[in-house]
């Protein structure tokens, strides 16, 4: 058994590597590359950076398709590029912009490991030969009886197992994640070790198809008029100032609103039908039930009516809330939190695990608050 949990000699395993230009997916490479395995390295072309303006750290546009390509001459793999532009557009970019529209909050490199990566390219591997493809996540995996099962990065730090609870069993049994029990430092020590020409090179940032942080101007282009001005109401309706387009604002924002009150107000609600952005006093952010869609769930048993005990994140930053997740008809769920939470958005992910063990997730679509008693 080789170190990937094949039975065939590693210069027999031919793995496809996900490179996108930066240190993780590049030492992903050279490692596999160094073990003897017969790799492929694949860059995908997402957005045209002439058009979505290139920043520092961005990935999949013109210098990072360079990088890739330098590392794979260096390390001896053959490397190729394929154009997804359209791919990308459809499936992540418009979505992006549309999720704005409807007064959500999305998380874009969740989709886009979702479609592009883990189905579009996936498939592509498959086509080329490969018994596997590899990524430079920092996510876990162990093989079982009923499947792969995957785990919370060894670094919570790293850990980047929130940005990938669409990953099907079918996708988890394909796919391999060579640094999930590495921390950044022992990745950089091996670009090193390695002579990666990226070795040095900074993070790469979350949404790399959007300039300087400003997604108000790249919705406005993909959905122009997007940032039409109204009302900022409070939660009897009473109107206390004027906004300009709810695709600049976030449930939980507080500053940026404009509005001189005695008590703080934060952004508890977005009305795309209406056009308006519902403010209030923090207490209003609290919520005890979320309602997900698309819910993926790659646990040992289905999901059922009935409910589980699970720690779910409602954001990728937060340490895990224990709740009670139940299942319902057509990829739907509903999620108990055991404690109210604020500042959840619809459009955010509910990732769900059982102790380190990541159990999948679904899209958050509606939030309802406690029942005060």
């Amino acid at each position: 058994m080789n170190s990937l949990g094949f039975s065939t000699a590693p210069e027999d395993t031919r793995i496809v590597v996900a490179m996108s230009g930066g240190v993780d997916s590049s030492v992903t490479a050279a490692l596999l590359k160094d073990q003897g395995y017969d790799v492929v390295g694949i860059t995908l072309q997402l957005y045209d950076h002439g058009v979505a303006v290139q920043k520092k750290g961005a990935c999949c546009a013109g210098q990072d398709i360079h990088d890739a390509r330098r590392v794979a001459e260096a390390i001896g793999i053959p490397h190729y590029v394929l154009d997804y532009e359209n791919r990308f557009q459809d499936s992540v970019m418009e979505e992006f912009a549309d999720s704005y529209l409807r007064g959500e909050t999305p998380v874009p490199c969740v989709r886009c490991n979702q479609t592009v990566k883990f189905r579009d390219l996936l498939e592509t591997s498959k086509d080329l030969g490969a018994v596997a493809m590899a990524t430079g996540h920092y996510i876990r995996r162990e093989g079982g009886e009923t499947g792969a099962r995957l785990y919370r990065g060894a670094n919570s730090i790293k850990d980047q197992s929130y940005f990938l609870f669409a990953t099907t069993q079918d996708q988890a049994d394909f796919l391999r994640f060579p640094l999930g029990g590495l921390t950044k430092d022992e990745t950089r020590a091996l670009a090193d070790k390695y002579n990666l020409a990226v070795a040095a090179k900074p993070e790469s940032q979350d949404i790399c198809f959007v300039p300087n942080g400003n997604y108000a101007s790249v919705i406005e282009r993909i959905r122009p008029g997007a940032g039409r001005e109204g009302d900022i109401v409070d939660l009897a309706g009473n109107v206390m100032g004027r906004h300009n387009g709810i695709i600049n604002y976030t449930i939980g924002q507080r500053r940026g609103l404009g509005i001189a009150t005695g008590s703080p107000l934060y952004v508890v609600r977005l009305d795309p039908t209406g056009n308006k952005v519902v403010v209030g006093p923090p207490e209003a952010l609290q919520i005890s039930k979320v309602t997900l869609r698309e819910m993926n769930w790659i646990g040992d048993t289905a999901l059922s009516v009935e409910g589980s005990k699970v720690s779910v994140k409602v954001r990728s930053t937060q340490e895990p809330l224990q709740a009670t997740v139940y299942g319902a008809a057509n990829n739907w769920a509903e999620v108990h939190l055991d404690n109210p939470e604020g500042g959840v958005s619809p459009g955010q992910a509910c990732v769900m695990y059982d102790g380190d063990r990541l159990l999948g997730g679904g899209w958050i679509a509606g939030t309802e608050a406690p029942v005060i008693v």
